[in-house]
């Protein structure tokens, strides 16, 4: 799911971390001057409030440059903003909250009206758009909370934590404390605002890059000259093409067509396909011999390969991210930023339980379960196998005619929403409530849920409908989205902090989505969960974790190939990843598939935007399995409520609190072995 490209699922990038610098960081006050300051505060109000003084004043000096002033003004400061009584305490807290969201709110209103040209199917992109585009003034938020001095205030008086203490001391905090502890997460990086402007401008040409990234289908050709293809069928990729691929399984000519779509994906990660071929009508492609053609017939022409700017893009955002390393002693790369700052899990258990997917028995037996139903063995696009869903019962065209019939229209998704939440067990009036908080916009990309972040605001759900209807791929990620969406309006509209609206990290979120998105044909009349079908998704969920944690493992390892290599050129690291991608492959899915080498592990387009973002789907799988679990026999809508309104606490700490347990894939492999015990696969 394109899900990536949502804006509020990018905050940890922009906002609470503050994640990207400058080459070198301003230098502190030294400890002289803290101890000063906290001698001066001590005498001032009293020895009892010395451990607060000098956390706070060592937490202002640590931040404080040239341009803030010298020691002397360093010391009036703390002098004049040291709070010592509670109730002074506990209101500057909740006024700080309150302009924080109106800030951060307000601005990302401005920023998705200045993307709306590029997100949004509004007509053609015109040159100014990009102009406007490049104005990001959420850039300018921390620089000027630290010029006023307000982010200095914060500091002194009250404390950043760190993970280790939300680990060990979270489960004994109030919600208040809570509250306040991500509300400092803010403060913790001071960055310039011409780093975070360089960021953005990367993310977003990155994004740029791949929103323009179609495939004619229509266009391709086989060995034999036939075209397979039905006529304006054009697909981003890798969205568009893996789901293309998937909805073959039902079609009793599909394999030809999915090993011409696989074909294109290597051509895509080599970096092999044809520059003038990408999102073109004029020219047919041969994508197994890489030969193209004139529409209009003659010969083949010569057409040099896109000159690696998928790779371009990666090395751009990469070294936009890494500059804020100097900035940041705690975590001192994108890696562990992402580890253990957004998603609180250190990268290394993070892995652990990737591997534990990976390496599962019970992934090979699926495996073999797989090959069984195709009657054949399996080929590496089978990561994408669909026919343990239900929907694997299914035709495309049979589920594309219900999907177009039902939504020709933005308008009619829109309409529809109270009818979902309602079917999914939300009672009328809180479908009415929520329904009311999100808009459903024309996306020109495949699809995305983009947030509020002010109380106030609505969430948005963009997808993507055709000119005669919604086809059912379209559907299937509208529905993910529209689980987002209402995520967003929960943990946001339904919070008691704001500080700690959302989710402990973007693999929540997912969680939520996924939970929508299994019950997608039921929405359309086509069933509803039993045994069988309980068992089913157990299957087709591990087999999607499986692909999924591949492919995060993948990003990983390209990441830190990436930090062990900064200077590299576009070429060496499309070599390189095209290398991780085997050794992957190799490892953990040629036992299962029987064949080595392949690439497709690298097709993934989050990999060129949105650094290690990945990893959350894998994760996300194993939480959406463990909350489908617990909502089982409950009651969906009440339950999603109230796990979802526990805010951003950290991720263990929800999980105990949401279904009793911390993540893992235990609770997914033994409904598996149950699934595989029915069919007769223990082996």
């Amino acid at each position: 799911m394109r899900t990536l490209l949502c804006l509020t699922l990018l905050l940890p990038l922009f906002g609470a971390s503050f994640a990207f610098g400058a080459t070198a960081p301003a230098p502190g006050l030294p400890a002289a001057a803290v101890d000063n300051a906290v001698a001066r505060l001590v005498a001032l109000h009293g020895e009892a409030h010395a451990a607060r003084a000098r956390l706070g004043a060592a937490q202002v000096a640590a931040r404080w440059w040239p341009e803030d002033g010298d020691e002397a003004a360093y010391l009036a400061f703390c002098e004049a903003q040291f709070l010592t009584d509670e109730a002074d305490l506990t209101a500057a807290a909740e006024r700080l909250s309150r302009v924080l969201e109106e800030m951060t709110g307000r601005l990302h209103e401005i920023r998705r009206e200045q993307l709306t040209p590029l997100d949004l199917d509004t007509g053609p992109v015109r040159p100014w758009d990009e102009l406007f585009v490049q104005v990001d003034l959420d850039t300018h938020l921390l620089a000027d909370l630290f010029a006023s001095k307000v982010a200095f205030f914060a500091l002194l008086n009250y404390p950043v934590r760190s993970l280790a203490e939300m680990l060990a001391e979270g489960p004994e905090w109030s919600r208040e404390t809570w509250a306040r502890a991500r509300l400092m997460e803010q403060f913790a990086t001071r960055i310039p605002q011409p780093v975070l402007q360089r960021a953005s401008e990367a993310m977003t040409a990155a994004d740029q890059y791949i929103a323009g990234y179609n495939i004619r289908m229509d266009r391709l050709v086989t060995a034999d000259g036939q075209r397979p293809f039905p006529e304006g069928l054009r697909l981003i990729s890798h969205w568009g093409l893996r789901d293309e691929l998937g909805s073959r399984y039902a079609d009793p000519e599909g394999l030809a067509r999915q090993r011409l779509i696989a074909a294109v994906m290597e051509r895509i990660v080599r970096q092999e396909i044809p520059a003038a071929v990408i999102d073109n009508p004029d020219l047919l492609w041969d994508p197994v011999a890489n030969r193209v053609q004139p529409l209009a017939g003659g010969e083949a022409v010569a057409s040099a390969p896109e000159p690696d700017r998928r790779y371009e893009q990666i090395l751009s955002v990469f070294r936009a991210v890494a500059a804020a390393d100097p900035f940041d002693p705690d975590t001192p790369s994108w890696i562990r930023r992402q580890f253990e700052r957004n998603r609180q899990i250190p990268e290394a258990e993070f892995e652990r339980l990737l591997v534990s997917v990976l390496a599962a028995p019970e992934v090979k037996l699926v495996g073999a379960e797989a090959a069984r139903r195709l009657g054949r063995p399996l080929e590496p696009f089978d990561i994408w196998y669909s026919g343990f869903k239900p929907r694997g019962r299914y035709g495309e065209a049979e589920l594309d005619q219900l999907t177009r019939a039902r939504y020709p229209t933005v308008a009619a998704v829109q309409a529809d929403l109270p009818r979902l939440l309602r079917d999914l067990g939300f009672t009328p009036e809180r479908a009415e409530w929520i329904a009311a908080r999100v808009v459903v916009d024309p996306s020109r990309g495949a699809g995305h849920a983009m947030g509020a972040v002010r109380r106030g605001d609505q969430a948005h759900l963009r997808t993507r409908v055709a000119a005669g209807g919604m086809d059912y791929k379209g559907y299937n990620i509208a529905v993910h989205e529209f689980g987002h969406n209402v995520e967003q309006v929960f943990s946001l509209d339904g919070i008691d902090y704001w500080p700690l609206s959302g989710v402990p990290n973007n693999a929540f979120t997912e969680a939520f989505a996924f939970t929508f998105q299994h019950r997608d044909l039921e929405l359309l009349g086509l069933g509803s969960e039993d045994a069988a079908n309980r068992h089913a998704r157990a299957l087709a969920d591990l087999w999607a974790t499986y692909e999924i944690a591949g492919v995060s493992l993948v990003d990983m390892r390209m990441w830190r190939w990436l930090y062990a290599h900064p200077e590299a050129t576009a070429a060496e690291l499309r070599q390189a990843t095209v290398t991780i991608a085997q050794e992957v492959w190799n490892e953990y899915f040629a036992p299962v598939f029987g064949v080595r080498d392949s690439v497709l592990l690298g097709i993934y387009s989050h990999m060129v935007g949105y650094p290690l973002y990945l990893p959350d789907y894998a994760l996300g799988h194993l939480i959406a399995f463990q909350i489908a679990e617990h909502l089982h026999g409950r009651d969906f809508g009440a339950e999603f409520e109230r796990m979802a309104r526990q805010g951003r606490l950290t991720p263990d700490a929800w999980m105990r609190g949401a279904v009793g347990s911390p993540p893992s894939a235990e609770p997914l492999l033994a409904v598996v072995r149950e699934a595989l015990a029915d069919l007769g696969g223990e082996s």
